[in-house]
């Protein structure tokens, strides 16, 4: 889907915080999407769909939403 660099595959902390109760389960299904090349992933807890890393950078710019994934969010 693209060359989404490494350190983009996990959401920056402000997006997910890393002791979220569900943070293993959001990790694991946003990184199955990215080995699937697929867009988006159902969020574990609340069934919404939520963009990948991988599909957001392959936009090429940040959309301003707030995306959990937004590979732009400075680090």
């Amino acid at each position: 889907m693209s060359d989404l660099p490494a350190e983009l595959r996990t959401p920056h902390p402000e997006r997910l915080r890393p002791d979220h109760p569900a943070y293993a389960a959001i990790v694991a299904a946003h990184e199955a999407a990215l080995e699937a090349d697929a867009a988006g992933y159902l969020d574990p807890g609340t069934g919404s769909f939520v963009f990948t890393a991988g599909f957001l950078w392959d936009r090429g710019t940040c959309c301003e939403n707030g995306c959990r994934h937004c590979p732009y969010v400075e680090r």
